[in-house]
This record gives structure tokens, C-alpha cells and sequence, in this order.
């Protein structure tokens, strides 16, 4: 499945999925557990998981009567990718704040 950065990006915007995201860190958990930390719906929550499995950002596989979510890291790539495209702007005023300072100490 290819996730348009459009598609990240709506998954990421939200903070409960934000939320989600950093309680699957290192950990599957089903949907019961993950509404468990939240004051809404399971179908709420499995609304948000929806969101964020079309971002590409989590995995959801059965398990029996369960589905497990699991981060997909390769999901975080449109978001890096689109990051990423700013990395000239900070390394050129990171290397004018290098010379200002190398000037300063020259003084």
C-alpha cells in the first residue's frame, strides 16, 4: 500500500492519534486496550485507528477475535521525506550562526 503524504500527515494531525502512536511505541495492543486510556468509544477509537492505519502509520493483524495495532514505522517515511526537504534551510543558517560565532571568538 503506498501513503501519500497527504494521508500521513491527516493521520498525524490529530492529537489523540498522536496519543495512539506513543502508546504503541514498543508494544502491540488491541482496540479495548487502547480505548482503555481514553474517555471516548471503542468504535471512536477504532475510528481514529482506521485513520492512522490508511496514514500508514500503524499494522493491524487478527488475532482471534482481536486486532492487534503495531507502529509501521515504514509509515513515518512521507512524513520524513517531506521533513527532509527543509534540511538545506537549517543547515544554512546553522552554518551563518557557525561563522558569527567563529567571527565573535576571533574578536
Amino acid at each position: 500500500m503506498t501513503v501519500t503524504p497527504q494521508a500521513a500527515f491527516r493521520a498525524l494531525a490529530d492529537p489523540t492519534r498522536r496519543d495512539i502512536l506513543m502508546m504503541l511505541r514498543g508494544q502491540e495492543l488491541t482496540i479495548a486496550q487502547v480505548a482503555e486510556n481514553f474517555d471516548m468509544t471503542r468504535a471512536a477509537v477504532k475510528k481514529h485507528l482506521v485513520v492512522l492505519r490508511d496514514g500508514g502509520m500503524i499494522r493491524t493483524r487478527p488475532s482471534g477475535r482481536e486486532r492487534i495495532n503495531s507502529i509501521d514505522p515504514a509509515g513515518m517515511a512521507p512524513v520524513l521525506d517531506w521533513l527532509t526537504a527543509f534540511d538545506l534551510f537549517w543547515d544554512d543558517r546553522l552554518a551563518a550562526l557557525r561563522q558569527a560565532i567563529e567571527e565573535e571568538d576571533k574578536k
